[in-house]
């Protein structure tokens, strides 16, 4: 693999010493002459950005429409309004869109305030992108068809013959899952091994779902498939805390990635726009996060199930940001072609 590198995910952990600040009242007011922002977003709308959205607009009284999409979708959204003249969004977020729009001129070189006590690893250096929360894949399993203890453990797992047929994962031409489960196979393996394991798993017959992977863990819950790759295991823990038949697998190394989140370069209501991003990284919005069942950012602010983050010793993930995984996309896409298409 090409640019990629390792981080243990205890450094990730560390909490800045820097002061936490409040929201400037100049900010506040300008984003109520805004009215609104315009947010597309990769979160669960239901689970975490109309809650989120809801909550800002309480505190502030600025309103904010989320609007669903996977990183594709927002990349192609954003270009095409861009290229019109006519961008219509004021935030964005996602684990790989930012970079692409970035080097396109759509994303504001901006961080607030609230960020400055977060470790340096969960904001850009060039100062174009803040982490909100992290995304943690693994495999999940329904438990009805899979009794625990007899779920696959490693990757090597994957290669018995009992599963083939038996998997689905969300397929490259709705969502970046699979090439990033070659770049997780091709960082931890290396290139020579690491292909030999994907020539091997390719004979497997995963099914290709046209959706995201929370689509592809709903078929899983639903006995469509007894197995799914490259779930975000924070998904199981929430349908499952809801009678779901579900349960994620730690199997090591997970691939570890960040949710970014940026202010466009252009949008109508930038104002509004720069105080959800601050509200999102504040403790409050963090809190969010963690009431929504997902893996907030902050050290100060833990996931509802510790499990849940690799803390690298029990529990062990590759981390790659946004740049490594937009710079490497287009290999992995082709190198899943090779033994998968």
């Amino acid at each position: 693999m090409r640019n990629a590198r390792r981080s243990a995910f205890a450094a990730l952990c560390i909490l800045s010493t820097a002061s936490v600040q409040a929201a400037d009242q100049a900010l506040i007011d300008a984003a109520k002459k805004d009215g609104e922002a315009i947010w597309y977003t990769t979160q669960i709308i239901d689970q975490f950005a109309k809650p989120a959205a809801d909550a800002f607009q309480k505190k502030y009284g600025v309103r904010v429409t989320p609007v669903r999409a996977d990183n594709a979708q927002i990349s192609f959204r954003v270009l095409n309004e861009g290229a019109a003249g006519k961008l219509q969004v004021d935030v964005i977020d996602g684990t790989a869109a930012s970079t692409a729009l970035q080097k396109a001129g759509f994303i504001m070189k901006w961080q607030p305030d609230t960020a400055t006590r977060l470790a340096k690893e969960y904001r850009d250096p060039n100062g174009y992108w803040t982490a909100t929360n992290l995304f943690i894949m693994t495999p999940g399993y329904n438990t009805n068809l899979i009794k625990k203890g007899a779920e696959p453990r490693t990757f090597e797992d994957l290669l018995d013959p009992k599963w083939k047929g038996k998997m689905a994962w969300s397929g490259p031409s709705s969502t970046y899952q699979t090439a990033n489960f070659v770049g997780l196979v091709l960082a931890e393996m290396g290139e020579q091994k690491g292909r030999a394991y994907l020539q091997q798993l390719g004979k497997q017959a995963i099914t290709e779902v046209a959706g995201s992977a929370r689509q592809v863990l709903d078929l899983t819950m639903a006995g469509e498939y007894p197995l799914s790759l490259m779930i975000f295991n924070h998904h199981t823990i929430i349908s499952a805390a809801q009678g779901a038949p579900t349960a994620w697998i730690p199997m090591q190394p997970a691939l570890a990635t960040l949710s970014v989140i940026s202010v466009t370069q252009g949008g109508p209501h930038p104002n509004a726009g720069k105080l959800f991003v601050d509200y999102l990284l504040s403790t409050e919005g963090q809190q969010q996060f963690r009431t929504a069942g997902y893996i907030p950012v902050d050290p100060d602010v833990p996931p509802q199930n510790p499990e849940l983050r690799p803390d690298g010793k029990n529990f062990r993930a590759i981390f790659m940001n946004p740049e490594e995984l937009q710079d490497n996309l287009a290999y992995w896409k082709k190198t899943y072609d090779e033994y998968f298409r």
